[in-house]
């Protein structure tokens, strides 16, 4: 048994919730930071996109440029997530099976796997901004659909991961899956993304918006309600 798995297990026995999902966060982190050639080939990825379709364009309008923008972060998310449960083996699943809660597993996954495409979102922004200049005129408003956006991505991917990690871990099923569910947050987001870019507000914003946040949240429900019936798996 690793130290971080005896400090987990000395946390959980405490049977508190949220510490059971701090201390799962905080061994995802450290397992991150020991295999730092995921982190850096996750790095490579953003910029390895933005740096190409620079080359392949060197000029973009600012449509061109937000759909480009959106594409890298949900292959980033993609690669990114996809390891939250098929990159752990069986023996320490078990482990960790039997001393957290179903529901404290999957919530730390889907913070994790937050905070990391939130960190990716942002650092793609930069990246894109460097290479291609900032089309956006309300900026403000596109971090706010960019947080959303990673948020979407966080929690669908994490869920569909923990599917398919019950199926053998077969990772081209992470891309069947999410499929019906990331195009209608791909589409709105992709709206809410025009009116940042012009800054002109139209009617279907309130609406796109709270579709949006109604998603998230319903994946946020649907993944810690189901994951207690792939838990059992």
């Amino acid at each position: 048994m690793s130290t971080i798995d005896k400090n987990a297990n000395l946390v959980f026995k405490e049977n508190n919730f949220w510490k059971q999902v701090y201390t799962l966060i905080q061994k995802d982190a450290q397992l991150e930071w020991r295999q730092k050639s995921a982190v850096g080939g996750l790095l490579l990825y953003v910029v390895a996109t933005a740096l190409l379709s620079f080359l392949a364009f060197k000029r973009i309008d600012g449509l061109t440029w937000v759909t480009l923008y959106w594409l890298m972060l949900v292959f980033a998310a993609v690669n990114a997530v996809a390891k939250s449960f098929m990159a752990e083996s069986r023996e320490r699943m078990r482990f960790y099976y039997g001393l957290a809660s179903p529901q404290a597993i999957i919530m730390a996954k889907l913070l994790y796997n937050c905070g990391l495409l939130i960190i990716i979102a942002g650092l793609g922004l930069i990246i894109f901004s460097m290479l291609f200049g900032n089309p956006i005129e309300n900026m403000s408003l596109f971090v706010v659909i960019a947080f959303l956006g990673a948020v979407g991505f966080s929690f669908c991917f994490t869920l569909v991961s923990a599917i398919a990690a019950q199926t053998g871990g077969n990772a081209a099923l992470m891309p069947i899956l999410s499929f019906p569910i990331i195009i209608p947050v791909f589409i709105l987001l992709l709206s809410l993304s025009k009116i940042a870019l012009i800054d002109t507000f139209n009617a279907n914003f309130a609406l796109d918006l709270g579709n949006l946040l109604a998603i998230n949240v319903l994946l946020l429900v649907l993944s810690v309600i189901l994951f207690q019936f792939v838990w059992k798996e």
